[in-house]
């Protein structure tokens, strides 16, 4: 059974690079490994410093890695494209017109990064599929939309016929697609979802208002990566001493507010984590405990 990693947190909390390094983890454990960024704003090139884009591509210089980028423009045309070619060969231009018209407001848009999205999570290729997503609030939002375009589907099969994304028709027979995904999403034997974020107040308490609404959907936060503590034997300058405490303190409260969730904590390197070595060298620190410089 497929594996699926999920990993949020709000901008710049290291979100990347976690889920980077730990799609290299499995992917050395000789795990046939897919990471896929839903983040329009997404690094994944630069973090594995190779051209990647949206199409499914392998990783240089590692067996069992692959990584895309979900491209919104591109899903959104993909789909629409889907969804009427069925259409052509049965009805006029005008028909095909109003159809088009009706594919294209913001929330085709949004179905279609979705649909792209859990595409991967109807593919057995994969043992493992690592999700780096968005920060926090667009995450919630992409995660909110299969319960309500399921919901959204069923009324308008019962009244107009019309929704938002189309006739309801043409997305019908997505509905048993978006509620398959719900299940998974909902299922710990089958989905993670991993939470990074700082020793921090603000980290914190984004954390714990995200993981509530995640909650509400039925999704179960799995595990915390902890990242940017300060090494102890760092802690020797008066800035970095003080830095170190008001971590350390945070770094309780963490505990303490997500009690009986497994957390990982992740110390500053001292080097930018960008290219094979650094990611193979953070995924040993994150899942072994050890740093082998």
């Amino acid at each position: 059974m497929t594996k699926f990693i999920f990993f949020s947190g709000k901008g710049g909390v290291g979100k990347t690079s976690m889920a980077c390094s730990t799609a290299v983890y499995y992917a050395l454990k000789g795990e046939k490994t897919l990471i896929v960024t839903t983040d329009p704003a997404s690094n994944l090139a630069d973090v594995f410093e190779q051209e990647i884009g949206h199409k499914v591509t392998k990783i240089d210089g590692i067996e069992n890695l692959w990584a895309m980028e979900i491209n919104p423009d591109v899903a959104t045309r993909e789909y629409k494209e889907n969804a009427l070619a069925p259409m052509r060969d049965l009805f006029d231009e005008e028909m095909l017109r109003v159809a088009e018209e009706q594919l294209s407001g913001p929330c085709t848009e949004e179905m279609a990064a979705f649909d792209k999205f859990i595409d991967f999570m109807e593919d057995d290729m994969y043992e493992v599929v690592v999700f780096d997503t968005a920060p926090t609030g667009h995450t919630i939002r992409l995660l909110e939309l299969p319960v309500d375009w399921s919901k959204h589907i069923e009324e308008s099969s019962k009244g107009s016929g019309q929704t938002c994304m189309g006739p309801v028709q043409l997305i019908q027979e997505s509905k048993q697609k978006y509620d398959d995904a719900i299940a998974k999403l909902r299922d710990p034997a089958v989905t993670d979802f991993v939470f990074v974020l700082h020793p921090e107040q603000t980290s914190l308490e984004e954390t714990k208002r995200s993981s509530g609404e995640l909650g509400g959907m039925g999704i179960k936060t799995t595990h915390l990566i902890i990242n940017g503590l300060i090494p102890a034997e760092e802690a020797v300058n008066p800035f970095f001493k003080q830095r170190y405490e008001m971590q350390q303190k945070h770094l309780a409260e963490i505990r303490e507010a997500f009690a009986g969730i497994p957390a990982k904590t992740m110390e500053l390197f001292d080097n930018e984590l960008k290219g094979l070595d650094m990611l193979k060298r953070c995924a040993q620190k994150l899942f072994d405990g050890v740093d082998n410089l």
